[in-house]
């Protein structure tokens, strides 16, 4: 996915379309575990499980305290999967 400035409406849409696109991958290639991110995330961090991609919820804090331990992860938007 490319990065640039989108402006108005138009730009908005291709946006939100980026966001839709990066959602679908995600949801096809990760695991879902839901609200136990971040202690499925520290697991595999430790080496306590296999290496894989997950994606799920996680607070604020639950973040701040994964940047801190240096586990790697991103917060990303999580896009609508149809315009309502």
């Amino acid at each position: 996915m490319t990065t640039r400035m989108v402006k108005g409406t138009a730009g908005a849409a291709e946006l939100m379309g980026q966001l839709r696109e990066l959602r679908q991958k995600v949801e096809e290639t990760c695991d879902y575990v839901g609200g136990n991110f971040a202690e499925e995330a520290r697991k595999i961090h430790y080496g306590e499980q296999d290496p894989r991609n997950i994606y799920g919820e996680t607070s604020d804090q639950q973040a701040k305290e994964l940047h801190e331990e240096g586990v790697t992860f991103n917060r990303i938007p999580w896009a609508p999967r149809h315009d309502s």
